[in-house]
This record gives C-alpha cells, structure tokens and sequence, in this order.
C-alpha cells in the first residue's frame, strides 16, 4: 500500500471517531434502504457479518473479563459490595422507567379508538416463572452454557471461577494470570471488529428501511411518540440526573463518551450483541476500572431492562385504553409490579419484550387471543421501537455501571472527563 494510501485512510478513517463514522453509515444506510427498497437485502449481508463478529466474543468476553475482574478485587467483601449496588440501582431504575411510562401513557391515552381486530394473532409462549429463571442461572454444564449463550449461566460460573483462583492464593495465580491476558486480547479483538462497525451498521440499517419502509410507524405514531417521549424523559432525566446531581460528573461528557454504544445498540436492537462495546466504552471512554466494568455490564445486558420497562407497561396501558378496560389504582401497581419481575432477566434479543406481555396482561384481564391480537399489531413495526429501547437498556447499563465504580473507588475521573477516544 503506498504512503499516499496509508495518509488517506489515516485521514479520513482512523483519524475519524468511530462515532461519527457509525452516524454517517447510519444516514447513509437510511438513504441507501429508501432508494433501494426490497433491493437493500443484497447488502444486508454486511450487517449479519457485523453481528456475527460481535456475538463470537460474547462469550469469551464475558467469561475471562468477569474472571479476571473478580480475581482482581482480592477481596471476596468487595464482590458482595459491587453486586448489592448493582443489583439494587439496577432494580431502583427500572422501576423509575415503568413509572415513567405508565404515568405517560395514562396521561397521553394512545390507545383510545385503536382498533386491532385486522391485525393476524401471533402464537404467546407462558412466561417462565421467577423460581424457574433463578434456577436457570446455575449450569448444569458450563460448556452447554457456552455453546447457547446462556448469559446468566456464563456469569454464575465466571463468578464462581474467580472466587475459587481468589481463595487459591499463589497456586491460582497461573490461571489468574491466564484471564488477565485472555482479557487484554479480548478487548483487543472488539476494537479490531469495531472498525467494521460502520459498514455493519450501513447493511442493517439499509436492510430495515428497504423491508419496512420510512412509514413503518405510521399505523402506531400515538404509541410510538409515547414511547419515544418516555425513552427520551428516562436517558436525560433519570440517568442524566444520577450521573450530575449523584455523582457530580458533567452528564453532557457521559452521553458524549457513550454515543459509540448508543448507535450500536440501535443498530442491532440487542443489548447482548452491543456487551462488548460497552465494556470497551466503559473502559476506554468513562475510565471505569475492570472490576466493575467486567462484572456490572453484563449483569446489566441480562437483567437492566429500562427500555423494556417503559415499552412493556406502555403497551400494558394502551392495550387496556384499546379494549376498553378500566383500570383502578391496585391495576396500576400490578402492571408495575409484574413489569418490573418479567424485565429481569429478558432476552437480550430483538423483539424479545412482545412476548413477555401475556404475563403482565394477564393480570388486568386481557385473554391469550387478545394478547396474541396484540403482539400480531405490534410485531411488524416493532423493530425501530426496539432499536430505541435498546438504547435506552445500554445507557442505563452504563449509568449503573458509573455509578458503582464511583462508590467503590474504581472511576478514574480525569478519564472520563477527558475527550472520547477516537
């Protein structure tokens, strides 16, 4: 390659932040999917290339940072310490968000005079009880958990992993030091996948818009507005707030760190696929020490579901707005209640909330077939309102994750103050 190449793509690449190269693939991508309609799906290609680079390392990722972030506290208090908060804030937020949502949607009423009854009822699976996803964390071989992504699972070994190297002493200290390099070569290989980010996120984009159209919303905007106005009220007033009159940090340099995540996590609509730019960002651009973001952001990809929270209990309000069904305050609470126990713990996958309404619509007398009624409503322009609760997911993953290290001493604030890197 000449020396004139090289300074070109110096220039207008590298040298470029990766955010603003994923903005621009993403205009990019909309107009591309506007002219080329059903033909967009020639390029998709390049967006199921992304995707399938990122969930490679989600595992491993995951396990050897966990590992060694835990090995790296040296004190089994400190774990107990880091997961209460997490837990906790993770909890405390996503209850804020069901609030949010289901004040707006009562407030907004975007369900009066729809009429779903066109819509093709979808098959609803039973939720799964509580008892039954707490007994699904623990393996019962840690290689099948492995092999079929089961997060929760991967994180309950690496959890137990780590404190087992940590009570080993010296004679651990091989293995510790194994994940330690297994995590620096990880983190490596997500910055190497993430110069493909642009293009990936150019054929996702382009394929969505080519196959759904720039009207995809049209049938739903008193919904969709809804939902974006309380995704919106939830990024800058809930976790804005935390990080400005909690911590004290300058919020405009948090969402300006994070924005890498943030177009990621819309492009592929799944909090899982984002996990590990999100933790590169957590390190590189907020300064949040392994520890922390190794064992914060991925509890978080599994169980923080604040988009979900805010999607599901406005559906919840609009489904009864739609079918004419009173709600008294004691309802309002049962939403809220059963939102918040269903969110823990979803899917980090797109689409993934419409099919945990039967369990909260049950509660305030909507049948299976109306349910199944609902999701065939909703199913075919869900995929932008899951790009933009996604978002919402990823921030709060981030927030949490600030906050933690911040109490316990793992922020390194001159870091996070500092610009972005590129």
């Amino acid at each position: 390659m000449s020396q004139d190449t090289t300074s070109f793509m110096q220039k207008y690449w590298f040298d470029v932040a990766l955010w603003k190269r994923i903005l621009t693939a993403l205009v990019l991508g909309v107009i591309a999917g506007s002219l080329l309609g059903s033909g967009a799906e020639s390029i998709q290609w390049m967006g199921t290339i992304f995707v399938r680079l990122i969930r490679m390392i989600i595992v491993p990722l995951v396990f050897v940072t966990l590992v060694s972030g835990v090995v790296a506290m040296g004190d089994p208090k400190k774990l107990g310490s880091i997961g209460f908060k997490t837990m906790a804030l993770y909890i405390g937020t996503t209850a804020v968000a069901i609030i949010i949502g289901l004040v707006l949607a009562t407030i907004i009423q975007p369900g009066i005079g729809v009429d779903m009854m066109g819509a093709d009822p979808q098959p609803i699976k039973a939720a799964i009880p509580l008892s039954e996803r707490l007994i699904g964390i623990i393996p019962k071989n840690p290689f099948e958990a492995f092999a079929t992504t089961n997060i929760l699972a991967v994180i309950f070994f690496a959890l137990m992993t780590g404190i087992s190297i940590m009570l080993a002493g010296e004679k651990g200290k091989p293995i510790a030091d194994l994940m330690d390099s297994g995590t620096e070569i990880m983190l490596k290989m997500t910055h190497l996948i993430m110069e493909f980010a642009p293009f990936g996120v150019f054929g996702l984009i382009a394929y969505q818009v080519g196959d759904k159209g720039l009207n995809i919303l049209a049938d739903v905007i008193p919904l969709a507005l809804t939902l974006m106005l309380g995704f919106a009220l939830h990024i800058i007033v809930t976790h804005g707030s935390i990080i400005k009159f909690m911590l004290r940090l300058p919020a405009t340099r948090f969402f300006k760190d994070i924005i890498d995540a943030q177009l990621v996590a819309f492009s592929t609509s799944s909090s899982s696929a984002t996990m590990p730019v999100t933790i590169a960002v957590a390190e590189d651009n907020l300064g949040i020490k392994k520890p922390v973001a190794s064992s914060v952001i991925p509890l978080g990809a599994t169980i923080n579901m604040d988009g979900t929270g805010i999607y599901v209990g406005v559906v919840a309000i609009f489904t009864a707005q739609s079918l004419g069904i009173d709600l008294s305050l004691a309802d309002y609470a049962l939403i809220a209640l059963t939102t918040t126990i269903v969110s823990i713990g979803t899917a980090a996958v797109p689409s993934a909330s419409l099919f945990l309404l039967a369990g909260v619509l049950t509660g305030i007398g909507v049948s299976a077939e109306q349910t199944a009624l609902v999701v065939g409503f909703l199913l075919p322009f869900d995929r932008p309102l899951d790009m933009m609760r996604t978002v919402v997911n990823v921030t709060g993953d981030l927030t949490v994750a600030t906050v933690v290290a911040k109490s316990e001493g793992e922020l390194d604030v001159e870091v996070f103050k500092a610009d972005p890197k590129v």
